[in-house]
């Protein structure tokens, strides 16, 4: 049973039983999304804390099971495939070296940060490389996640992380895989350049040829009999590159991701974005819940794992700034700090890996905790600050525009 005892006597059935759970975990993220909403923060943060306040540490009404699970990823694969809809892919190419230097010093930082502390900690070297195989991690989910509550998926900077967050999520899988193989007594070199060359090859296929491809068979899509062909052709595209991309190695969420923007050319005649964004509504917040409620209390009852769970988290949060907003100093502070924020996240990523360490036996279930604790915490710190750094911005341009609307209205009274 994934509910507690006084809750479930008085469910009659298993399918009673998953109703209930689908019906508290979305009440319980969108009633928290309307108070955070009310209380000026992002919405993001609330559904997280959601999961939190009904999962296993605190009221223990429900907990993550398969169902929740899938629903949740098939939540974050619409959530991308929307983002994607709204980047074109010649967008991205004009970002894509500042993307990779961002992502490149944006995994070094980290990993070698998080290696160091818990080396200093005294930790056995293949645990100090699993934190370090999470601090790598960006969960891509929940900034893009804020960028288009915002709407400013469309800037220079919200491309740069997304491009980097793309790379980000190659490299990063390299460094789980040599980890994950170390874990495991012996580095497989054969599997980990096929793994390479597959999921490399794939994100440059679809990014220089996939929007082609998709905008040849338009004609055929339009003249389809059934009802919403443009969206249920873009759902069945957006499954698909998921599909294919975590069967290469890559994240379905990079597949999904992609499809959006193959398909972001005619996405706004054919109203495809607002249709997708009203089914991943829906979808959404089984993934956000589902972090909150994969974070486990009562391994904090040791002074030790505290101290070093808020270590962890702040070494996180530094590096991912220093890394990243390093990489993109030369746009200016702002966009630096913007860039380093939006890096930050580890969410769903960071637990995964975590999960893999624990699985193989290498990681302790403290050590498990500090990496879940801070997954959790960095996706909660990030997206207000995002919220804050992207308001100033759009002040100052706001000002500008301004000033140039009142210009143009005296040059033609004068006139």
């Amino acid at each position: 049973m994934c509910i507690n005892y006084p809750i479930a006597i008085f469910l009659s059935s298993e399918n009673t039983e998953i109703l209930f759970v689908i019906f508290i975990i979305f009440l319980a993220a969108k009633l928290s999304a309307e108070l955070f909403e009310r209380l000026k923060q992002p919405a993001v943060v609330g559904e997280i804390l959601a999961g939190v306040l009904i999962g296993p540490s605190v009221l223990a009404i429900v907990k993550q099971t398969d169902l929740t699970k899938v629903l949740a990823e098939i939540g974050v694969i619409l959530l991308l495939f929307t983002v994607g809809l709204e980047i074109k892919p010649k967008a991205l190419f004009q970002v894509g070296g500042r993307a990779l230097l961002v992502a490149v010093l944006g995994i070094i930082v980290p990993f070698f940060a998080g290696w160091g502390l818990l080396a200093l900690w005294g930790k056995p070297t293949i645990e100090a490389f699993f934190l370090g195989a999470a601090m790598v991690a960006t969960s891509v989910g929940i900034t893009a996640r804020v960028l288009a509550s915002l709407n400013v998926l469309n800037t220079q900077t919200s491309q740069i992380i997304m491009g980097a967050a793309v790379i980000d999520d190659i490299l990063g899988l390299l460094i789980l895989s040599v980890v994950s193989s170390m874990a495991k007594g012996s580095i497989n070199y054969k599997e980990l350049a096929l793994t390479a060359f597959l999921s490399i090859g794939f994100t440059f296929f679809m990014i220089f040829l996939g929007a082609k491809i998709v905008n040849k068979t338009r004609p055929t899509v339009e003249r389809l009999k059934i009802g919403d062909a443009f969206f249920i052709v873009g759902l069945v595209i957006c499954l698909g590159l998921s599909f294919l991309a975590s069967y290469v190695g890559v994240a379905a969420i990079i597949g999904s991701f992609l499809a959006g923007m193959a398909l972001s050319e005619f996405s706004e005649d054919t109203n495809l974005h607002n249709k997708s964004g009203a089914v991943m509504e829906f979808l959404l917040p089984f993934f956000l819940v589902g972090i909150g409620l994969q974070l486990d209390l009562s391994v904090f009852k040791d002074t030790n794992v505290i101290v070093l769970t808020l270590l962890a988290t702040l070494v996180a949060v530094i590096t991912k700034l220093v890394g990243c907003g390093l990489a993109a100093l030369s746009l200016g502070r702002q966009q630096a700090l913007q860039i380093g924020v939006g890096m930050v996240p580890r969410g769903e990523v960071g637990i995964i890996v975590a999960q893999i360490g624990l699985s193989l036996g290498v990681m302790s279930s403290a050590l498990y905790g500090v990496v879940v604790f801070m997954a959790i915490a960095t996706t909660l710190i990030a997206p207000p600050f995002l919220v804050v750094l992207f308001k100033e911005s759009k002040n100052v341009l706001t000002d500008e525009t301004t000033e140039v609307v009142d210009s143009d209205k005296k040059l033609s009274v004068i006139e």
